[in-house]
């Protein structure tokens, strides 16, 4: 990979070169295998076949063997010796994750690639994949089985595993790309060097916690709509996979959420157009906090009804309103500070969780005096009409809470800022005036 000995922002994007020096590929396809001896000749000698005749540029196809115990490093080596093209590379422990990054680490081409094994998806997307990139226009590009104009042939397990991860990460990392797990995706070098130190993950979750730190940044993802046709000989474990995407989900939020990556550094560098710096990245604007918001109300009052119900089996209405809106209040002040209003680091946290406890305590008068009017009203109401009031009292506290975040506990300081210093002309010229 290129070095980059600057410690600032990745530099603005450039087309990147055609021809590199020493005859080093614009494009390095990786292809991460685990016994794999049975599909990888036929998988190399297609990818191959088809590069040869439709990528403008000159390109690698990297072998990324990691700890397999079957003959594919075998196959691997003569594929090597076969085509001046192919490089085999052996990585003695196991991780799609730990072999994308050692070869996308050692490559010398200026654009990085991967895709599985099976070629589930169709090649011909592999063009409109990495273009983007080279004219520098994108930074990452994923393959999306999900986009309007892919065409999917799969089961309905896989379907529905598919459609409710991506429902995950939606819900709660605001992910707004379409599909994490489609083994095709490319990465600029230079961005890469950035972005792979970041990610913890070896394993299935590598390429999710990649595009969801590169989407926080503000990096540009760009999608391509692909034909993938589901491999019936998969090997993949989707339960264990299943499993060690949600501990995934929950470290990536949880960090995010406290504000430890820093992130800034990754910042969308601006291309030449003046207009650029007036779009992205930036969290404040109404309708992105509204959408924000509104998750993570939603996913906080789910759990607060959840700790209600849990907290009433053993105590009265009173106490089980007022634990469970407090805990949920604290996670849901945590969440909106970072997930919503863009406060990262821990900067004045103490501070918004009191002040989110202020408006928590707004919160719970609406809803005690309304679970109290309702005592007064019905005398010995059923649990799922306590429920109901709440839910309407909830509502309510909801609007007055958003009202107070965005502008009591997460003012914009930099609109107050703006505004701050345009007083501040105004006064150094009337001073200037008065003289």
């Amino acid at each position: 990979m290129r070095t980059d000995t600057s410690a600032g922002a990745l530099p603005a994007r450039e087309h990147l070169p055609v021809g590199t020096a020493g005859g080093a590929p614009v494009l390095d396809v990786v292809i991460p295998v685990h016994n794999e001896e049975k599909d990888l000749e036929a998988c190399v000698l297609r990818l191959h076949d088809h590069l040869a005749r439709t990528f403008p540029y000159a390109f690698r196809i990297t072998v990324a063997d990691n700890a397999s115990t079957d003959r594919t490093p075998e196959v691997a080596a003569y594929l090597d010796a076969l085509m001046p093209e192919v490089t085999a590379v052996r990585l003695e422990q196991k991780g799609r994750g730990r072999a994308l990054r050692a070869v996308w680490e050692w490559s010398d081409a200026p654009v990085l690639a991967y895709m599985d094994v099976d070629l589930s998806t169709d090649l011909k997307a592999l063009l409109p994949l990495v273009a983007p990139l080279i004219s520098g226009h994108s930074d990452l590009a994923i393959g999306s089985r999900l986009a309007g104009g892919s065409r999917v042939v799969r089961g309905p397990k896989r379907e529905f595993i598919s459609r409710t991860y991506n429902l995950i990460l939606r819900s709660s990392l605001s992910a707004r790309f379409s599909d994490a797990q489609c083994g095709f995706k490319a990465i600029r070098a230079d961005v890469a060097e950035r972005l792979l130190p970041m990610v913890e993950d070896s394993g299935w979750f590598f390429d999710t916690e990649m595009l969801v730190l590169a989407e926080r940044a503000g990096l540009r993802i760009h999608e391509v709509p692909v034909d993938w046709i589901d491999d019936p000989n998969s090997t993949v474990h989707l339960v264990r996979t299943a499993v060690d995407d949600l501990k995934g989900v929950w470290r990536v939020g949880r960090a995010l959420a406290l504000g430890a990556l820093p992130l800034d550094r990754l910042a969308r560098p601006f291309g030449d157009d003046p207009r650029d710096r007036t779009i992205g990245g930036v969290p404040g604007g109404l309708a992105r906090q509204l959408v924000g918001f509104c998750v993570v109300g939603a996913l906080s009052t789910l759990a607060y009804l959840a700790l209600y119900s849990l907290f009433r089996m053993g105590v009265g209405s009173q106490v089980a309103n007022a634990l469970a809106l407090l805990v949920s209040a604290v996670a849901n002040t945590a969440a909106n500070r970072r997930l919503t209003f863009g406060v990262r680091g821990r900067d004045r946290a103490v501070r918004h969780q009191a002040q989110g406890l202020v408006v928590f305590g707004i919160g719970l008068a609406l809803t005690s005096g309304s679970l109290a009017a309702l005592g007064a009203a019905a005398g010995a109401p059923s649990h799922g009409t306590e429920l109901a009031v709440l839910i309407a009292a909830n509502l309510a506290a909801t609007v007055l809470r958003f009202l107070l975040f965005r502008a009591w506990v997460f003012p914009d300081r930099r609109a107050a800022q703006d505004t701050q210093d345009t007083q501040d002309a105004r006064d150094i010229d009337y001073s200037r005036n008065a003289r």
